[in-house]
């Protein structure tokens, strides 16, 4: 296993260009290990301030230069992640739990990412609407919002640096980024690759510490003209209160109960071999993936079996092991907090069938796979989000019920149903009230469409053309250009 460096690592912030510190400090803890292994800096409402003034002045420059010039610093930028993967891959495993393999992928998505998103240089437009006056234009322009807050999560922390990053720079915006405090040596070591480009400074700024009081700053800024935020509906909500003392506009990406439907006529090898994938792809932290499973009754024996099988083989252990297909959750308290929600659900009747318990006197926060059977459709397992590698498991007979209890939760982010009936799937997809349907596939969305959730999983969205258009604001003219008609 992976053991913590010789020395911590002390980190600072990017605040203007320079890299700074704070006079108060906070520390990172390998999952795995339980060793500290980085110090950062717990950062002041001043610091915060300094941040977002120094994003305010860089932005009229930075929004001035072609949309294109811009694009080619996201390029850079992206090359720099490029040429660095190994590494950074290291430290987001280090500090995250999540296996080796997947923190690759991480980086290597961030990078195609900004890729992504600088291609829209040439692509966003205004438009021009028709008027009900002669010799009379309105156009309609495309503006940037100004300074845009983002407030990261610790599940996918590299990520999501760039899925806030890259569309609020394209388009005109600086930026502010803060961490979550589990899990921020990676947006630590993303900065250190921005300070060695060519990025104007001020255009990207990084600051860290404690959400309650660094996370209200930046919401209560007077000088942000948006907040995104992605994290738990509790957060969200918190950044709502603060970002309405302003009036300032949020895009929030919460949390998620994903329910998936399994048919009867489903390919259950296909529908066990996605759920499994979205059950165990980091430990189960990742709020789009399916979290409570609908199964028809004539077949719920034969997919529970094979279930409970797919989950007893999992190789859990050393994230940096190549064999390892799941690692520890973040952190001591998301362990206990997944625990607590096994143990709710089998006093509200449900039947363990496998996993269930952390191993006693084991190093590092490991939970096993676990899989609930006989599950009650207004028990707490089946309507709150669990974010671990916890499965439960209920039956219907008929489409209408599984519809209706999928819809039957707060949450509205992702679903799925499983069928070869086009028919079937087709009536899912129009009446599954979420942001995203997956039909006979893994719940794993792509760049180029939209990352949005319904009722309390969030306002606004991410991704695709959509989600550029979150970072922008409309300017309309209405131009007389003949005068006579006055």
């Amino acid at each position: 296993m992976s053991t913590a460096p010789a020395t911590i690592r002390r980190y600072q912030m990017l605040i203007d260009g320079e890299f700074v510190t704070s006079s108060k400090s906070l520390q990172v803890v390998n999952p795995s290990t339980e060793q500290v292994i980085s110090e950062f800096p717990n950062a002041t409402v001043a610091d915060v301030d300094r941040a977002v003034r120094a994003a305010e002045r860089a932005q009229k420059p930075w929004a001035a230069l072609p949309a294109i010039q811009r694009a080619a610093h996201l390029r850079e930028i992206a090359g720099l992640l490029r040429a660095h993967r190994e590494e950074l891959a290291r430290v987001i495993t280090e500090e995250q739990g999540k296996i080796l393999s997947l923190a690759q992928v991480e980086v290597d998505f961030s990078a195609d990412y900004l890729d992504y998103m600088a291609e829209f240089a040439r692509r966003y437009e205004g438009e021009i609407i028709q008027s009900d006056r002669p010799g009379e234009n309105i156009l309609l322009y495309k503006a940037p919002i100004g300074v845009i807050a983002g407030i990261l999560p610790w599940n996918f922390p590299f990520f999501l640096i760039v899925r806030k990053m890259a569309p609020a720079l394209v388009t005109g915006n600086t930026i502010v980024i803060k961490p979550s405090s589990e899990t921020p040596n990676n947006a630590f070591e993303f900065a250190k690759l921005v300070a060695q480009s060519s990025l104007p400074k001020g255009v990207f700024n990084l600051v860290s510490g404690s959400g309650s009081v660094i996370g209200n700053a930046m919401a209560s800024h007077p000088k942000v003209g948006m907040v995104s935020l992605t994290g738990s509906v509790e957060g969200g909500v918190a950044v709502m209160r603060a970002a309405a003392e302003n009036v300032t506009k949020v895009s929030l990406e919460l949390g998620g109960k994903a329910p998936a439907i399994v048919m009867a006529d489903a390919d259950l090898d296909l529908a066990v071999r996605s759920i499994h994938a979205s059950r165990i792809i980091n430990t189960g932290q990742v709020c789009n993936c399916a979290e409570r499973v609908y199964v028809h009754e004539s077949v719920a024996e034969a997919f529970t079996a094979k279930m409970v099988a797919a989950m007893e083989k999992t190789v859990v252990g050393d994230p940096f092991d190549a064999a390892t297909e799941m690692g520890p959750l973040v952190s001591k308290r998301q362990r206990e907090l997944v625990g607590a929600a096994v143990q709710q659900a089998l006093k509200d009747g449900a039947k363990l069938l496998c996993g269930g318990t952390a191993s006693e006197g084991k190093t590092g926060y490991f939970f096993p796979p676990t899989v609930l059977g006989n599950c009650r459709q207004d028990s707490s397992i089946m309507q709150n989000e669990t974010f671990g590698p916890v499965l439960p498991i209920t039956t219907f007979k008929m489409l209408d019920e599984a519809i209706e209890m999928a819809n039957d939760c707060e949450y509205g982010l992702t679903s799925s149903i499983y069928t070869t009936n086009l028919s079937v799937a087709m009536r899912a997809a129009n009446e599954l009230k979420f942001g995203e349907t997956y039909v006979n596939r893994e719940n794993f969305e792509a760049m180029q469409g939209f990352h949005a959730g319904w009722r309390k999983s969030g306002i606004g969205g991410a991704d695709g053309k959509h989600g550029l258009e979150e970072y922008l604001q409309t300017h309309v003219i209405y131009l007389n250009y003949d005068l006579n008609q006055q």
